[in-house]
């Protein structure tokens, strides 16, 4: 059974960076649209980055300029970089990679942010 893997998150201080990856096999990995999302304790979950099949990107505001999203079609990967992190930018990071009716979540990755 195909299965959406996240990794990359972890504990770092402000103005540093983590990779976030998220990978999943047995899926027509090119036609899926990728989006990170994050949800911070409180806090609904919100849009972080998405990366279309097509490798059109669109940022949530408060990201752009730090974050970056891409993919790697043949090792059926979505990233995201991010640098200068803030602490408000800790919460859970989820991936999810959507294609027509075919829709998948990743069980998240924590990345905080503090000093």
């Amino acid at each position: 059974q195909a299965q959406l893997v996240e990794s990359g998150g972890g504990l770092v201080q402000p103005g540093e960076s983590l990779r976030l990856s998220c990978t999943m096999s047995g899926i027509r990995f090119p036609f899926y649209d990728g989006t990170w999302y994050r949800q911070a304790p409180g806090k609904e979950r919100e849009l972080v980055a998405r990366i279309t099949n097509n490798a059109v990107t669109d940022y949530a505001d408060v990201v752009k300029g730090r974050f970056t999203i891409s993919r790697d079609n043949p090792k059926n990967t979505v990233y995201l970089q991010m640098n200068d992190l803030k602490p408000e930018d800790s919460a859970v990071y989820y991936c999810n990679l959507q294609w027509v009716t075919n829709d998948f979540w990743g069980q998240g990755t924590q990345v905080t942010v503090s000093s």
